[in-house]
């Protein structure tokens, strides 16, 4: 089931791959692991986000390890036998081919797939042909706009290796019936009821939630880090949105910041799962910025979150469980589950 998801989901939608500002200049680039592959995710010469597999087209060796950086020369060299590639994929050096008969450059370019961007997130989709990634999102760039994502500049990152499968973890995320119990802190500045979820899309799953009187963020004292996003509205500062841009990405929507879960399954029981914090960079460069009371809360949050959904794992390895029935506040779980079905 987990390489047939992988297949049929991760291998035939739109994943998150990155920030656009990681691709800052021509020759930048990331790896992006997408339904089992390495994808190398680069800024070519005229500007373009492009994705090559990160498969050497001569005896297949992995052309990069590291997982950022910037390529010397504007060139992918294989470190077996010094194949070299442009950043347009196209083979520009092949060592030893020379009296090879038949031989042909132009056929041995990199294999490429797509890679486009939504307000500064990058994301790749192995298959061919299908909806472009706007086209794709619907009506969520519309929504999402206001926040201006494309603007904001990471301050934090997290990486959490969690031991429960991903779809556990966006179960988790799309409901908050459970904060009262486990997040106490949450609780005390933003009530559980308060949330309002959009009607459940077949690219995202995600609504808002209000912030209580006298709140002006998600932090550990519900100050606020830095001044509030500057496209945002009397109403939009009073909330904290959330998303489940499927199958990869968890966006939290703060007035002030903003976080991104990348969601990477290593297995039927483990996923890894890179989060970040973002801010204006007019805050980043302010004097006596610190991120931290937003990264402290919600560090202690998630790992609040992934304990739950570890014991979650656990619990329905058992031949004794049977699936139970959903509350009219957990609709976002049947619409997961709906979702997930009609892909396998």
């Amino acid at each position: 089931m987990f390489r047939r998801e992988q297949e049929r989901i991760f291998g035939r939608g739109w994943c998150y791959a990155g920030r656009a500002h990681d691709l800052a200049s021509p020759g930048d680039y990331v790896l992006a692991e997408v339904a089992g592959e390495s994808m190398i995710v680069v800024r070519d010469a005229q500007g373009a986000v492009r994705a090559y597999a990160n498969v050497c087209r001569h005896r297949g060796t992995r052309l990069i390890e590291k997982a950022q950086g910037r390529l010397a020369g504007h060139a992918i060299q294989c470190p077996y036998h010094a194949w070299t590639y442009g950043l347009d994929g196209a083979l520009r050096s092949s060592p030893g081919m020379e009296r090879s008969e038949g031989f042909a450059r132009a056929e041995h370019g990199l294999i490429e797939v797509r890679a486009q961007q939504w307000d500064g997130h990058v994301f790749v989709n192995l298959a061919h042909g299908g909806a472009s990634l706007v086209t794709h999102l619907g009506d969520l760039p519309a929504r999402l706009r206001p926040w201006g994502m494309a603007d904001l500049v990471a301050v934090h990152e997290i990486v959490y290796s969690v031991a429960a499968n991903w779809k556990l973890i966006i179960q988790n995320y799309s409901e908050c019936l459970h904060c009262p119990i486990v997040h106490p802190q949450l609780q005390a500045l933003s009530h559980h009821l308060s949330g309002v979820n959009d009607p459940p899309h077949a690219a995202y799953l995600g609504g808002h939630m209000e912030l209580r009187p006298g709140v002006a963020s998600l932090t550990e004292d519900g100050k606020a880090v830095a001044p509030p996003l500057p496209g945002l509205d009397a109403a939009k500062r009073r909330t904290v949105a959330y998303y489940a841009v499927l199958p990869s990405l968890l966006l939290n929507l703060h007035p002030d910041y903003m976080m991104t879960f990348a969601l990477h399954p290593q297995a039927v029981d483990r996923t890894r799962i890179d989060c970040l914090w973002y801010v204006h960079p007019e805050s980043r460069a302010s004097a006596g910025f610190d991120p931290t009371p937003a990264v402290t809360f919600w560090d202690q949050t998630n790992r609040q979150d992934w304990q739950l959904c570890e014991r979650a794992q656990r619990g329905i390895a058992s031949s004794h469980y049977r699936p139970g029935p959903y509350a009219n506040r957990e609709e976002l779980l049947w619409a997961l589950d709906r979702w997930v079905v009609e892909r396998l």
